[in-house]
């Protein structure tokens, strides 16, 4: 892709209605459309979606794959893909507006900052498919400790996350930083979901990363586990 075209791409991001973006560690603040401020900590229900429904985040959603696709599968939930990358942002975004997906949206920024948008017990869900396992920097997993104190501000009691990954590494960490923690609770793992009939209709869903996986032989993994979400 041309830098010409991602700038082209940047600049019709802020014309989109399902797209919101920031990118301070010093300013949580969020803008919308053509760069106006908007506040939705809190509010995503109220003020963007218009209905109250369960809300799923994607982390890393790259161009927003499973977000369009549990929002497909599941019109009465709101779902919103989170990734830094405004060109992967752009494609999802313009497919949800393409196809009228009212409950998708996208959130242009960084995961360390989640907390930030999203208030206590505001999530429902959130899936982790395909991650960066960050082979070299484990504390840049997901699913590191970091991360989960993240999670457990902006999770509901009971709230889910669903890892789906090809990586071997990342997988094993997981459930090993799991063991460790009283404040989230391991509730099914399988390291070839595909050699077997599948638990639940979601992970029939498939990324562009994950066919790639499939058409070289990697066995796909699969986490979920619950948190008790902030007291």
């Amino acid at each position: 892709m041309s830098k010409r075209n991602k700038l082209e791409k940047f600049s019709e991001l802020l014309t989109f209605p399902n797209v919101f973006e920031n990118f301070s560690f010093k300013d949580p603040q969020l803008t919308g459309i053509d760069g106006e401020p908007i506040d939705l900590k809190g509010h995503w229900n109220e003020r963007h979606f218009g209905a109250d429904h369960p809300i799923t985040l994607e982390l890393a959603c790259g161009g927003g794959e499973y977000t369009l696709g549990l929002a497909r599968m599941y019109p009465q939930r709101h779902f919103i893909g989170v990734d830094i990358k405004g060109a992967r942002i752009w494609k999802g975004a313009r497919k949800a507006l393409a196809e009228k997906l009212d409950n998708a949206a996208f959130l242009r920024t960084r995961i360390e900052l989640i907390s930030q948008f999203f208030g206590p017990g505001e999530i429902s869900e959130i899936w982790i498919t395909f991650a960066d396992p960050f082979l070299n920097s484990p504390n840049r997993r997901l699913t590191a400790p970091i991360f989960l104190e993240a999670y457990k501000k902006i999770l509901q009691p009971g709230g889910l996350i669903h890892l789906k990954t090809d990586d071997p590494t990342l997988y094993e960490y997981t459930l090993e930083v799991l063991a460790t923690r009283s404040d989230f609770q391991l509730l099914y793992h399988d390291d070839d979901i595909y050699a077997k009939p599948l638990p639940m209709q979601e992970l029939e869903l498939k990324t562009t990363y994950e066919k790639m996986h499939l058409e070289v032989g990697r066995r796909i993994k699969y986490v979920r586990f619950e948190g008790k979400g902030e007291e």
